[in-house]
């Protein structure tokens, strides 16, 4: 019986690990054409509207830009190059911060169904930041992901989403 408590506790202890390494994945359908979300997500007119206002950005491998973003005690200067990109259907671009070890990578991958478009955002990578800065801990992540793409761009590419 020892034997099995310990190997529960062990268990236990090392998937909390892969967890905390793990990729973050949210995924949402929209009543939205893929070609409008798609735009939302690509182009910085948009993107202002939900997401960060962005100097610059094009949705182009190679493309680099910046934006400041993090809570109201502390801002943090995202340094972010566009990686890959498949027209209408993915982009990937990196995603680090200024002064600080480590870099992630944020993909966008939207799938249509029907007049409907289901989005996955994956931000893999996580682990890679400082463990003692507590503004990269996985969970503000997970929040600010959900209340991105789970709130603030379907309700902007699916305004009646917003007044009902």
């Amino acid at each position: 019986m020892c034997n099995q408590i310990v190997t529960y506790i062990f268990v236990t202890s090392i998937d909390h690990n892969l967890m905390e390494n793990e990729a973050i994945i949210i995924e949402r359908t929209y009543n939205s054409p893929a070609d409008r979300v798609w735009k939302a997500i690509t182009d910085r007119d948009e993107m202002k509207q939900w997401y960060f206002d962005l100097e610059a950005f094009k949705p182009e491998t190679g493309f680099e830009f910046q934006f400041y973003g993090g809570t109201p005690e502390k801002q943090y200067l995202h340094l972010c190059k566009v990686t890959e990109v498949v027209p209408g259907k993915k982009i990937t671009y990196s995603w680090r911060y200024d002064g600080y070890p480590g870099i992630s990578y944020v993909t966008f991958e939207l799938f249509e169904e029907g007049d409907k478009t289901r989005i996955k955002l994956t931000h893999e990578g996580l682990e890679s930041f400082p463990a003692d800065v507590p503004d990269f801990a996985r969970k503000n992540f997970v929040e600010g992901w959900t209340e991105l793409i789970g709130t603030l761009l379907e309700e902007y590419v699916n305004p009646s989403k917003a007044a009902g």
